[in-house]
């Protein structure tokens, strides 16, 4: 009996698998199994470190900031009246003052200046993030024609995220930053 080509083909493919899956790596081998297991994302993480940005300018004041810290990530939230304000977050060379342009230094490895869409009648007192795993320090960088800047100093260039939530019944928004402890 001639067996087809094709049917040859298939069974010489069905048996270079077999002989490849029968010379992989077994369990003892820890090494591969490692390397399997810590390839997915710290804390199922996927942010990146490119600048986050949404909405438009928006009336309404600030009325405070403050920090925390997470498993995985610390968090910046600046505390707003009014509907959600539009934002821009990025790392930056320098984070430079409000009006004036001077820069404004922070303690850490990389800066991000974040820009509330939204103004100021006060400086609010800015938190303590000693002891953070990511964060190094906060300081306020101006208000000036209706928005203001922050610059948050952090470890390194790390995964970032921002996002702003509106709570109608109290007509206040936050303004969420989360930057992750490691990629």
């Amino acid at each position: 009996m001639k067996i087809p080509r094709t049917r040859l083909a298939r069974a010489a493919v069905v048996a270079l698998a077999s002989a490849t899956l029968l010379a992989a790596p077994t369990a003892s081998s820890s090494a591969s199994v490692v390397a399997t297991t810590s390839a997915g994302p710290y804390c199922g993480i996927t942010w990146g470190s490119t600048p986050e940005v949404a909405g438009d300018m928006e009336a309404g004041q600030i009325q405070g900031v403050r920090a925390g810290r997470h498993t995985c990530y610390d968090r910046l939230v600046i505390d707003m009246s009014g509907d959600a304000a539009g934002y821009d977050v990025r790392y930056v060379k320098t984070v430079r003052a409000d009006g004036s342009g001077a820069a404004v230094p922070v303690a850490g490895g990389a800066r991000l200046a974040i820009l509330a869409k939204k103004g100021a009648t006060f400086v609010p007192t800015m938190p303590s993030v000693s002891g953070y795993d990511t964060f190094r320090q906060v300081r306020w960088a101006g208000s000036f024609e209706g928005q203001t800047t922050l610059a948050l100093g952090v470890r390194a260039r790390l995964p970032l995220r921002a996002f702003a939530l509106y709570d109608a019944s109290t007509d206040t928004s936050r303004l969420v930053i989360d930057v992750a402890h490691r990629w």
